[in-house]
């Protein structure tokens, strides 16, 4: 489970630099003006490369802070 957050954390970091590591962990569309509809389709498309697997397309408008793509992740028991 810590490696799938680093691993979450790492494509967050690529998409958001300018933010750091506990900023990283509370991200979501409210509180970071970076993420915009851009950063949402670059950061969704990170995340299936580096976990292997396709995010359901009708969880994507629920995917909208790094606890709730976590928390999809783990339903989807990657690894």
């Amino acid at each position: 489970m810590e490696d799938v957050r680093s691993r979450l954390m790492k494509c967050f970091s690529t998409v958001f630099p300018a933010l750091t590591g506990g900023i990283l962990a509370n991200a979501n569309t409210t509180n970071t003006a970076e993420w915009d509809s851009l950063a949402s389709v670059t950061l969704i498309a990170l995340v299936e490369e580096e976990f292997g697997t396709e995010l359901d397309v009708n969880a994507l408008g629920e995917l909208t802070s790094f606890d709730s793509i976590f928390e999809h992740l783990q339903i989807l028991r990657v690894s």
